[in-house]
């Protein structure tokens, strides 16, 4: 049957998925003997369990594509085998977990396993391997792995495009379907044991990127990491994708997602800013993305290799005899060695025209240099693959024809499954490693030849060769692959400029002992240091310290299908209710109401920024309750918001964030204290004009008091860039100027010092008092960071020792963020509702109906 979390998460697909069921729920696993937490009856997560905190033990979910198990068909009995993977990254995780810590293992099996057989192997894998198999049906699988995620997801994050059927497979939303079919049983998986309030969950890969979506809408404070070894392409790569949305949605609902490098952090982070409109921030060193409330860290961190499972299998015998042959057969030759899967991206035929190049230019070379090339199986399939294998022996063929003999070939293709053992010699053998690929997401290749050339004590031994002897290594690694950054002594090049590529094999080859000593030694401090012990422990520390506030905030999810996120806000803070505050509104005597202007009253999207008949309806029917005092305070011009309110005889106005003052349409503008000294403007304008010129689609607002540099209309990430150097530009012109240059949303602006919407609210509301009119009502709506000030303002008048009734507040921003007011309403659309809740309150009754009541209330 499905598990009983499959049924409340059908919902999130849209109505899009026919999903397969599972063979059962598998039970939880047991944390304490003798008693299995559960899921209760109505699938919830039983936090009063009898299970005692003190005997639970650590646990660390570990999601990917693939299990870290082996699987064979016993002949005889004609039962299942299986055997860790002992070379699985998956696997070797664990050894940065501390050693009391659960390791459990989500996840799929190489082999199909029959329905009838699905689950006495699950009782099996999860007995003696701690291993939960998601058993995805043949189909599902097909369109799931060799569908989207091969065809689609795996071409398009390595940059390229399907500009032709025969160069990639177009969008096809049938595999899409499967694609989130598959993450939706993964999710299954992880809800049938995950206790939600311990555990952490670590998801691997691409193959798995909407899953988190899932599991944050089961469990909205679960712990979950993410960690893509792939590139992650530029904005203009990814956003091509038509589920691009989905996807980054579904990154998003983790706590902390990893990248082998900033490049592909920069990426992610720049489609998350144009698609999204999310801007980041580093925070302490650490980079975030604050996500409606929650705080997404970005960790920047290249996986390692396991140094002791390569030791063990340079230990080997096996190993030491097979670099013995190897030593023999290339006696007075200079080994350079590829180790690549057989796919377009991995460069292997640039590789050869490099070293036909080399060759070409250095004929004295002939008979001393061998290229041996070891092609490990193709993970996908597809004309493109057959093409460059085609291409491959092709060249291989000609650079042999050309330049080899009858005792020599310059290239040997070692075209067969290699074991380790051998593989591993062939690494200590090579002067040279070269890893030419186009694009990739680590490739740890050169990190495994620099400690096959380290060696081991034992190997010394074997080898009659002494340990204190010099090791050397020189390596030629693509600049478009992820161990790039981290191998700073290598020779980087551009595997599509051949000749650079050539030039860099001959540095190689002809370089002297002690600078390769010197290059070998650096790298092998690096990878011996930051191996993937290093790697899981280090992400796993930053996991902790992102969810460590976690129930320190009050959560709610909003959103539908995978548009799903969670709202993580303080637990003061609440949507404000109109019966709620209209009740109090009714009661009080004397009001203060202070609203924002642009994206409270008014939509930031509405072209139009003319009030409507409505707002002015509303705010006339307000006005004329003389229990009122209604002020806009507004960044806007004077002369637009006299304009805009001509017809509004009783509101006040405060412009320019009240440097100007007016208490109603018969008063005169009163000019803050602060107007002594403009002329820093004459600084300001040249430079913001410079800007200007400088960034296509952003323009200068010129206000009486202030000037404001907008690039909302420019490219998002040119924009923000020029913003933060203008800002940087402004203040150290401005360094002894009494004026203050701020950030806002898409703007940069300069303003007296001082001036800000907080000492309009108490200049009101101190006039109000010392009038002898204390208002028991004070309301404040806005919408912007310049708001914050009126919330603060207001909110001190709660100790204010003048008021002689502490007055009821309603401190209330537009949008669910951090702020410093208590109530959030959504949208300018319910501002609206919430004024004309307060403007009905606020209109005198029918004189009929008043007579009415009263003849009533008399009678009873």
């Amino acid at each position: 049957m499905a598990s009983r979390s499959y049924a409340n998460l059908l919902d999130l697909a849209g109505g899009l998925l026919d999903i397969p069921h599972s063979p059962r729920s598998i039970p939880r696993i047991m944390t304490v003997p003798g008693v299995i937490s559960d899921l209760d009856a109505s699938g919830r997560y039983d936090g009063d369990s009898d299970v005692s905190s003190s005997g639970y033990r650590e646990r660390k979910i570990l999601v990917a594509n693939m299990l870290p198990l082996q699987a064979k068909r016993d002949v005889d009995t004609g039962k299942w085998c299986f055997s860790l993977d002992e070379d699985s990254i998956l696997l070797q995780l664990k050894y940065g977990f501390s050693s009391d810590t659960e390791v459990i293992y989500v996840g799929s099996l190489k082999v199909e396993i029959e329905a009838h057989e699905q689950e006495a192997v699950a009782q099996k894998l999860q007995e003696d391997f701690n291993c939960i198999p998601t058993f995805l049906p043949h189909d599902l699988m097909k369109n799931f792995y060799l569908g989207f995620c091969k065809q689609q997801l795996w071409p398009l994050f390595h940059y390229m495009l399907p500009m032709f059927p025969d160069h990639g497979e177009r969008f096809d939303r049938t595999l899409w379907k499967a694609y989130v079919s598959a993450n939706k049983i993964f999710a299954d998986k992880v809800m049938e044991i995950i206790n939600p309030d311990d555990d952490y969950v670590w998801v691997q890969d691409y193959h798995l990127m909407v899953l988190p979506t899932f599991l944050r809408k089961r469990y909205n404070r679960v712990k979950l990491g993410f960690f893509l070894h792939s590139p992650f392409p530029s904005s203009e790569i990814y956003r091509t994708l038509p589920v691009r949305d989905e996807i980054l949605r579904g990154l998003l609902n983790t706590d902390l997602i990893g990248f082998h490098t900033f490049d592909y952090a920069r990426h992610f982070l720049s489609c998350c800013k144009r698609m999204l409109g999310l801007d980041y921030e580093s925070k302490r060193g650490h980079i975030g993305l604050d996500y409606f409330g929650r705080t997404v860290f970005i960790k920047i961190l290249p996986v390692g290799i396991h140094m002791g499972r390569l030791e063990s299998v340079l230990n080997l015998q096996s190993t030491s005899a097979k670099l013995k042959e190897i030593q023999e057969e290339f006696k007075g030759r200079k080994v350079i060695l590829g180790v690549d899967d057989m796919d377009i991206f991995k460069g292997i035929s640039l590789k050869l025209l490099a070293v036909e190049q080399l060759l070409e230019q250095n004929r004295d070379l002939k008979g001393k240099v061998v290229l041996i090339q070891i092609v490990n199986p193709a993970r996908s399939s597809g004309k493109g693959v057959q093409e460059a294998k085609r291409e491959t022996y092709l060249i291989a063929q000609r650079i042999n024809d050309t330049y080899g003999s009858n005792h020599y070939q310059p290239v040997i293709l070692i075209d067969r499954p290699v074991p380790r053992f051998e593989k591993s010699a062939y690494y200590a053998v090579a002067e040279c490693c070269i890893v030419n690929a186009v694009r990739d997401g680590m490739n740890l290749v050169p990190y495994k030849y620099i400690v096959c050339r380290q060696g081991t004590a034992q190997m010394d031994k074997a080898l009659s060769r002494k340990s204190d002897s010099p090791r050397t290594s020189t390596i030629v690694v693509s600049e478009f692959i992820g161990c790039s950054p981290s191998l700073s002594g290598a020779i980087r090049v551009n595997p599509w400029n051949i000749d650079s590529v050539a030039d860099a094999l001959y540095s190689a080859v002809t370089m002297n002992d002690s600078e390769k000593q010197l290059r070998h030694e650096k790298h092998y401090r690096y990878i011996s240091s930051h191996d993937v012990a290093y790697w899981a422990r280090s992400f796993m520390q930053d996991l902790e310290r992102a969810c460590k506030d976690h129930y320190t905030k009050r959560c709610w999810g909003m959103g539908l299908g995978l548009g799903f996120r969670v709202v993580s806000l303080s637990p003061g803070f609440r949507k404000l209710s109109v019966d709620h505050i209209v009740s109090a509104y009714k009661r009080t005597g004397k009001r203060a109401i202070f609203l924002d202007y642009d994206g409270t009253i008014v939509s930031k999207s509405s072209i139009n920024k003319t009030p409507s008949s409505d707002v002015i309806s509303v705010l006339n029917d307000m006005c004329n309750d003389p229990k009122n005092t209604v002020f806009i305070v507004s960044g806007r011009s004077r002369d637009s918001l006299s304009n805009w309110f001509s017809s509004c005889k009783e509101i006040g106005l405060a412009a320019e964030h009240g440097y100007f003052l007016r208490w109603n349409k018969d008063s005169e503008w009163e000019t803050s204290h602060l107007s002594s000294d403009l002329d820093w403007k004459k600084i300001v304008e040249p430079v913001m004009q410079l800007y200007t010129e400088a960034t296509d689609g952003s323009n200068i607002e010129t206000k009486e008091s202030a000037l404001v540099w907008h690039h909302q209309d420019a490219d998002p990430d040119f924009g923000s860039c020029q913003a933060k150097e203008l800002l940087n530009h402004l203040e150290s012109v401005l360094a002894n100027e009494p004026a203050v240059v701020t950030r806002g949303q898409h703007i940069v602006e300069v303003k007296p010092q001082g001036l800000n919407k907080g000492l309009v609210t108490e200049k009101i509301l101190s006039t109000m008092v010392n009038g002898g009119n204390p208002p028991d009502f004070v309301m404040c709506v806005g919408d912007d960071i310049s708001d914050e000030d009126m919330f603060e303002s207001i909110l001190r008048t709660v100790s204010c020792p003048s008021l002689p009734v502490v007055p009821e507040i309603f401190a209330c921003t537009v949008g669910q963020k951090p702020s410093k007011a208590k109530y959030y309403l959504d949208d300018s659309a319910d501002v609206m509702k919430l004024l004309h809740g307060l403007g009905a309150s606020s209109k005198p009754k029918p004189r009929n109906l008043a007579q009415f009541q009263v003849s009533f209330e008399s009678t009873v």
